[in-house]
């Protein structure tokens, strides 16, 4: 459900549009002025707004310009008009609106335009990120150094390093604010509906993730986009987590698209290369998870935070976050100490010793069921280093079937590549 907001000085059309938008299962704010409108964008941001150019205190054009100038354009904006005109529909344009919808509006034409306007929001919604989730170590510092050389640059980019070192986030310097992100969470777009996903990513940054495993098809897919790219002003990332040289001397990758993809190529170091970040970045995990109460408040100690540093972190940040998690619901004090941390890091080893599964067989079979594939998909997911696609092999589900078994167990992932 999307919160929707109308601002018309006309009672009947603001009646008019929450009954219609209300029947396709939106939540709908109405603003009878600009004042009031301002107070409902500072009170929640919404997910759209549907803006009435003529109004009796500030105009929409004004009130666009507003938003615009305090960085408050955060959503995208349809301006309304019974009295358009294309050079008003043009300036709107250039401020920042999405749409411009002349009144009487057309029913579908204002369903259509709502539905493409929402799927645009939800691009530029995600906030930037910076690399200060990398940490702050010297080579963290020359890694956001080469970023920023190549922000200021146009074309693809490639990152390269182990799998789960943090590629989404470097990603993120290379974003504009206020423009789209696109991240998709598989990779049938390359193969089904290509330009429709180019349309949503105009104009931003488009993470394509890991390119190191595409099938055959879907290399020629990735062909084709390659070319669109400059006339949209889209800024693709990709990642290779594996040697791709090596697949295509075996044949199963297409040597001019490595060329394609290869011409900038920016190394992301592992973990244990700044292994001094990893104090404050578990610090920094634990924080998250006591803020957003998912556990309960705890803190580490010296020799656990110590224990963290020196382990050597094959699966990077991933495999970090899985083990700042798995302590911050175990652990049995108010201190997390580095026999604690000894204990799971040596569970989540693939050579160590199957520990009993911690399953309470008093419940219904379904909750026990759930259990089990909870503990069954993170046990594969910390194995793979955050990899979806050997995920997916070594479970034998496809990536689609994957992510709706982990969204249905309340399994929270970050994108392969990342």
């Amino acid at each position: 459900m999307s919160n929707i907001l109308v601002v018309d000085d006309e009672a009947g059309i603001r009646e008019l549009l929450r009954e219609i938008l209300h029947d396709e299962g939106h939540q709908v704010w109405l603003a009878e002025s600009a004042q009031d409108a301002r107070g409902m964008r500072d009170a929640g941001q919404p997910d759209l707004v549907l803006l009435d150019i003529w109004m009796p205190d500030t105009d929409g054009i004004t009130l666009l310009k507003e938003w615009a100038a305090g960085g408050q354009l955060t959503m995208p904006v349809v301006m309304m008009s019974g009295h358009g005109t294309i050079d008003t529909a043009v300036e709107a344009t250039k401020i920042g609106a999405y749409d411009f919808l002349e009144k009487p509006i057309a029913l579908q034409k204002l369903l259509h335009t709502v539905t493409r306007a929402l799927k645009r929001g939800e691009a530029i919604a995600k906030p930037r990120e910076g690399l200060s989730a990398l940490g702050r170590s010297r080579a963290v510092a020359e890694l956001k150094a080469r970023l920023d050389q190549v922000a200021r640059t146009h074309g693809l980019v490639l990152l390269t390093g182990e799998p789960g070192s943090g590629f989404e986030h470097c990603a993120r310097v290379l974003h504009g604010p206020g423009t789209p992100w696109l991240a998709p969470e598989d990779r049938v777009w390359l193969t089904e509906n290509p330009f429709e996903t180019l349309q949503q990513a105009k104009g931003g940054v488009l993470f394509l993730g890991d390119v190191s495993d595409l099938s055959r098809l879907e290399q020629k897919g990735l062909a084709l986009v390659l070319p669109k790219l400059d006339k949209l002003e889209i800024r693709m990332v990709c990642v290779a987590t594996n040697h791709l040289l090596k697949r295509v001397e075996e044949g199963t990758f297409d040597a001019e698209l490595l060329h394609a993809l290869a011409g900038i190529s920016i190394a992301v170091p592992p973990l244990r290369e700044h292994r001094e970040d990893v104090p404050d970045l578990a610090n920094a995990m634990l924080g998250r998870l006591i803020e957003t109460k998912e556990v309960a408040v705890r803190s580490f100690t010296t020799a656990a935070l110590n224990a963290l540093r020196n382990h050597d972190w094959p699966g990077n940040l991933h495999e970090l976050e899985n083990t700042v998690r798995s302590l911050a619901v175990t652990s049995l004090g108010d201190e997390i100490s580095a026999a604690d941390v000894q204990a799971v890091i040596g569970q989540l080893k693939p050579e160590g010793s199957a520990a009993p599964l911690p399953l309470d067989l008093d419940q219904p079979l379904r909750e026990v069921r759930d259990a089990f594939e909870k503990i069954y998909f993170e046990h594969h997911i910390a194995k793979a280093a955050g990899n979806m696609s050997r995920v997916a092999d070594a479970v034998g589900l496809e990536r689609t079937h994957l992510y709706r078994k982990l969204k249905q167990l309340d399994i929270k992932v970050s994108r392969k590549g990342e």
